[in-house]
């Protein structure tokens, strides 16, 4: 028999030993079964196992996993609405056997309590409380999810209510309705604001008509002085007053025509406009001022007459 015969031998010697060694790689635990029943579980490291008696029958990843499940409910103002759940989970490294033996299909039964969850919560609410109280959802299906899945050997790390898509019909309704509202807010700020400046306008208008009479008042009131003085100049070089006015007025006449003359586009017609217009104003003013110094005598001797009654009669 030559040498070479034990070759094969040989061959599948090393092969049975290399077979026995395994490694398990960080964050990874490895269960072992031994005639089909199970053995041990191995964590990270270089590991022997009995060939052909021993053999690896599963590996399970202790690091954190994410579970996205998308479910559609309906809400409490019948609304046809999206959620999207991200659930983070993990194996739990004590119970490895637990996980690996009790469930064949963790991700189907995490997926499962989540849809009961939120279709027993969402219908609870309306539209506008579903987005405002999705924190809400997220916790309720952690709470149900730690109860159910850490029997199993699965540690719920945190769940996520990361999407909400309501139908598109609803959506483009939610944005009118937000786009109205805020019309409204800018049709209101514009209102205020066209309120503020017509009163605003109003006050600057009654300081101007303020303003403008006081001006008319102390206008008139050196006009006054003017012919005050005027007159007492008159008055000194031997003219009396009848004719002082009577000069004063044809001056002022004249000088108003001079005045219209003087505008080149002016429409402005004064009546009348003939040479004893002045004339017939002063005379009117003087019977005017006549009229009313008799009427004034007249009232003011009645009264006397009217005392002088009663003082008889009481003597």
């Amino acid at each position: 028999m030559s040498n070479y015969s034990f070759i094969p031998f040989i061959v599948i010697v090393l092969i049975v030993l290399i077979s026995a060694f395994f490694v398990v790689k960080q964050q990874t635990a490895v269960i072992i079964e031994r005639f089909g029943k199970f053995h041990s579980i191995r964590q990270s490291g270089l590991h022997l196992k009995i060939p052909i008696v021993d053999k690896i029958a599963g590996r399970l990843s202790l690091k954190i996993q994410q579970l996205d499940v998308i479910i559609e409910t309906k809400t409490l103002d019948d609304v046809f609405v999206r959620l999207k759940v991200s659930v983070q989970y993990r194996v739990i490294s004590q119970k490895v056997y637990d996980a690996f033996y009790k469930l064949d299909y963790p991700h189907e039964q995490i997926t499962s309590y989540v849809f009961d969850v939120v279709r027993a919560e969402v219908p609870k609410m309306k539209l506008d409380d579903v987005f405002v109280k999705k924190d809400d959802i997220a916790i309720a299906v952690k709470t149900e999810l730690n109860d159910a899945m850490s029997e199993y050997g699965f540690d719920i790390i945190k769940t996520l209510v990361t999407d909400i898509d309501p139908d598109a019909q609803v959506k483009a309704a939610m944005n009118r309705i937000n786009a109205a509202d805020r019309e409204k807010t800018a049709a209101q700020f514009e209102g205020d604001a066209a309120r503020i400046l017509i009163v605003e306008k109003a006050k600057a208008e009654a300081e101007s008509k303020r303003l403008q009479g006081q001006g008319i008042a102390d206008q008139r009131r050196e006009i006054a002085r003017g012919l005050e003085e005027s007159v007492d100049v008159l008055n000194r070089v031997g003219i009396n007053s009848q004719e002082a006015s009577a000069l004063i007025v044809v001056t002022q006449h004249y000088d108003t025509l001079q005045a219209i003359g003087g505008e080149t586009n002016s429409n402005l017609i004064l009546l009348p406009n003939s040479p004893q217009a002045g004339s017939n104003m002063l005379n009117d003013m003087v019977a005017s001022f006549s009229a009313s110094n008799e009427i004034g005598e007249a009232m003011k001797q009645a009264k006397l007459n009217k005392a002088e009654e009663r003082r008889n009669e009481d003597e």
